[in-house]
């Protein structure tokens, strides 16, 4: 069934409308509920796939659900609509306006009907993609503030990685904070590349909420084997690497390879003279979860992400040395 969360009127008779989908079994909800949201960002389109897939099985499916499954695929339809990252003719990033106000402006109005409308479920799930520059392996990033509650959820999502931030880089801000503040578990998952959708990505993402829908005795049907995920638990543990100069860049290694020091990832070349101007290398031995993908860059530019080699062996090693 078809929902409006919230509403608010625009310049000539248009509407601002937040929709979402429910889900419930034929015989009533047992009172768990799990909430999928995406399109906060309008440019980060992988979560659209995600909500397809689930909405379609679970629609097909509904005498293996025990619980409720609401499902909000465009948060900033406005932002999906233009393709533009935050919400139009504002200049507003949405995941910056949480938890709203019901006595501001219209975005902050809608933020705290968002919020309300989501308060209480028994876990939300924040679906982004990377920007058009970098691509992701599946990952969720949590803060440590919130840890104890939300790694045994991380866990059990299907992805590929697992960062833990420290408390200095929180925005109270953002749509996850302002959940998790409320006692409302919220995982953010990151994943694949701005303006795109990688098809393999949200398949596993899908059989990953499958299965958190069965811990939480929500479904009862198929269930899926999930991966282990790799850990790390700061900054610490990842090396970043950076344009040294301008140009073209070609990639040589694909994200979610395991890289050697010293080994080729790419190079910037300048396409009028013909030349190399930089080879970008792995700093240490490691596993590659972000690499550029937009081939235009600038001095300062982010390459990848490299996660250090004794934190890929050792999931559940706190740190590395340096």
């Amino acid at each position: 069934m078809i929902e409006t969360v919230a509403k608010a009127g625009l310049p000539v008779d248009e509407l601002q409308e937040i929709r979402k989908m429910r889900i419930e079994p034929e015989e009533g909800s047992n009172g768990k509920r799990i909430s999928v949201v995406t399109g906060i960002h309008g440019d980060e389109l992988e979560g659209q796939y995600v909500c397809y897939r689930l909405s379609s099985y679970l629609k097909e499916n509904k005498d293996a659900l025990k619980g409720t499954v609401d499902i909000y695929p465009a948060l900033n339809p406005f932002g999906i609509d233009s393709i533009t990252r935050g919400i139009p003719a504002f200049d507003l990033d949405m995941n910056r306006i949480f938890p709203g106000n019901t006595e501001g402006d219209m975005n902050e109005y809608l933020a705290a009907e968002i919020i309300r409308d989501i308060e209480g479920s028994d876990l939300v799930l924040d679906i982004h993609a990377s920007n058009i520059f970098l691509t992701e392996v599946p990952q969720i990033r949590i803060n440590e503030l919130h840890k104890e509650t939300l790694l045994p959820y991380a866990k059990e999502a299907n992805v590929d990685f697992i960062w833990v931030h420290g408390a200095s880089t929180v925005l109270e801000s953002t749509f996850a904070h302002s959940l998790n503040s409320r006692n409302t578990p919220t995982l953010v998952v990151e994943m694949g590349v701005g303006m795109r959708i990688t098809k393999e990505y949200g398949d596993q993402l899908f059989e990953g909420i499958l299965h958190l829908m069965k811990q939480l005795d929500i479904w009862e049907g198929e269930d899926y084997p999930v991966r282990k995920p790799v850990i790390s638990s700061g900054y610490e543990d990842v090396c970043f690497l950076n344009a040294s100069s301008s140009g073209i860049f070609l990639k040589s290694r694909n994200h979610g390879t395991f890289l050697k020091k010293e080994e080729l990832i790419g190079r910037i070349i300048n396409p009028l003279t013909g030349e190399i101007i930089d080879e970008i290398k792995a700093p240490t031995d490691g596993w590659l979860f972000t690499i550029r993908e937009y081939p235009v860059v600038n001095e300062g530019s982010l390459m990848g992400r490299i996660l250090k080699k004794e934190v890929y062996d050792a999931p559940k090693q706190k740190g590395c040395s340096q």
